[in-house]
């Protein structure tokens, strides 16, 4: 009996040692392909190599602060998150397109609801679990007071799924749910990209998401095929595309992260994209923390991943830090029993 007990921690230390490696080899492959299809058409990768070193960097932390402080860092992180976003207006995020501080705005704002959250299932006390739901409605609501349309119907989504886990015992289906959930955003704004939508679907959408940004969408769905093996080079979107030509407001990005990385990456950078994703899901599966915790963060970033899919969120080091940031902390393992 005894030998079964200790067989099993270290099971599960080696399943998670094996998650770690796979998402390490994973975010280095983003860097090295950013490195080649800069060498070969051109370019910038320090865009994506800052990109991969903040989620990284976030993700290490979490994992700290989440085995020390599993209730306070995430609050913490809740908190700045939701400071960053209200003084968003008056720092230089360098967002010169009014397309893109909307969207980092909503994805600092989910991000620190879907902490909050976190914060919430780990506190023993009911008072203080009370206070951390409260404080997740109250980003909830200032993203309606902020104007940020995306970033309350994330938030109020990211909410409701964190309640809605106080039923779930199994968390395997409810990480497919979300998976299946990215996928359909991105097929949705791939579609809308590619003319493919019925009209009566495409003229609401493309009302609600400007003209001008689908114009950039399929600017970007064009160079992807016209180079889908390496595309033209990472940050160089803004000088083929046609739609920016004449635009001197632009931050010359498409305002889609699987679209920008198709267009500037090919298909390889986009697959990459992908299985970072996937990476973080299974990462979520085999966190030892508690079933609520790892959805609530899990809902976090399925919401942060519709908005990366129509804006350009995470080309904001602020966001993909707190992305990382979140997956550590719901993926460490407290020093203290956590109650599932």
């Amino acid at each position: 009996m005894g030998t079964a007990a200790a067989a099993g921690p270290a099971e599960a230390y080696e399943r998670r040692s094996a998650s770690d490696a796979t998402g390490v080899a994973l975010l280095g492959a983003c860097a090295a392909w950013a490195l080649i299809t800069a060498g070969v058409r051109g370019g910038s990768p320090e865009g994506v190599l800052l990109a991969v070193l903040a989620v990284a960097a976030g993700y290490a932390g979490g994992r700290i602060c989440g085995a020390l402080l599993p209730v306070a860092a995430p609050c913490a992180g809740a908190l700045v998150g939701l400071g960053l976003a209200a003084a968003a207006p008056h720092l230089p995020l360098g967002l010169t397109s009014p397309l893109g501080r909307a969207g980092a705005v909503a994805a600092l704002l989910i991000l620190a609801v879907g902490a909050a959250c976190c914060a919430a299932w780990a506190a023993r006390t009911p008072p203080a679990r009370l206070a951390l739901r409260l404080l997740a409605l109250g980003i909830t609501c200032a993203a309606a007071a902020l104007g940020s349309l995306f970033g309350f119907a994330g938030c109020a989504a990211v909410l409701l799924c964190s309640l809605a886990t106080a039923l779930t015992r199994r968390r395997a289906p409810a990480l497919v749910v979300l998976a299946v959930s990215t996928l359909l955003v991105t097929g949705v704004s791939l579609a809308v990209a590619d003319e493919t939508l019925p009209d009566g679907l495409t003229a609401p959408l493309e009302g609600q998401l400007g003209h001008h940004r689908v114009l950039l969408w399929r600017d970007a769905l064009g160079l992807a095929t016209r180079e889908p093996a390496m595309g033209v080079g990472p940050g160089r979107f803004g000088e083929v595309s046609p739609a920016l030509a004449d635009d001197v407001l632009t931050d010359g990005k498409p305002h889609s992260a699987p679209l920008q990385l198709a267009s500037e990456q090919g298909m390889v950078g986009a697959a990459l994209l992908a299985a970072v994703f996937c990476w973080l899901l299974y990462a979520l599966w085999r966190s030892p923390r508690s079933t609520q915790v790892v959805l609530s963060a899990g809902a976090a970033l399925t919401a942060l991943t519709a908005v990366a899919a129509v804006g350009n969120a995470l080309s904001v080091t602020a966001v993909t830090t707190g992305a990382g940031l979140l997956a550590g902390i719901a993926t460490a393992r407290p020093l203290t029993d956590e109650r599932v």
